[in-house]
């Protein structure tokens, strides 16, 4: 009785390397997806790239695999500037807006904190009120 071969895809040769490198790109695109961060919608890939070297004799073949996942970008963060003189001083400030005036209660019971303000370099102040 002639014995057959058990056939195996390409896929998992190399002990089953090459799938398990598929699968933890995998992971990372479900960590991208599920980051709330990052658009839900968006496309995410992951390409698999096998190059396949044979020997001048045609006897042996190198197959280098390479998996590799593009990922969507994290959401831009967006704040708004509001650029004013320090009262006083005259000085250039640049504050980031808040939602309300500093000090104002919410209907939640929550006070609004002063804004943050720009840490400019004095070459900057100086050509901007010149």
């Amino acid at each position: 009785m002639s014995q057959q071969l058990d056939k195996k895809s390409i896929l998992e040769m190399s002990m089953g390397a090459i799938l398990e490198r598929v699968d933890y790109e995998m992971e990372k695109v479900l960590d991208n997806i599920l980051d709330p961060n990052t658009k839900a919608t968006a496309k995410r890939k992951i390409n698999v790239s096998l190059e396949i070297v044979p020997s001048a004799d045609r006897k042996t073949i190198v197959v280098n695999t390479v998996a590799k996942s593009t990922l969507c970008p994290t959401d831009a963060i967006v704040t708004s500037l509001f650029v004013t003189s320090q009262p006083g001083t005259g000085e250039m400030v640049v504050a980031e807006m808040t939602p309300q005036v500093p000090g104002q209660y919410s209907m939640d019971g929550d006070v609004q904190e002063q804004p943050k303000v720009l840490n400019l370099p004095v070459k900057s102040r100086a050509s901007a009120l010149g």
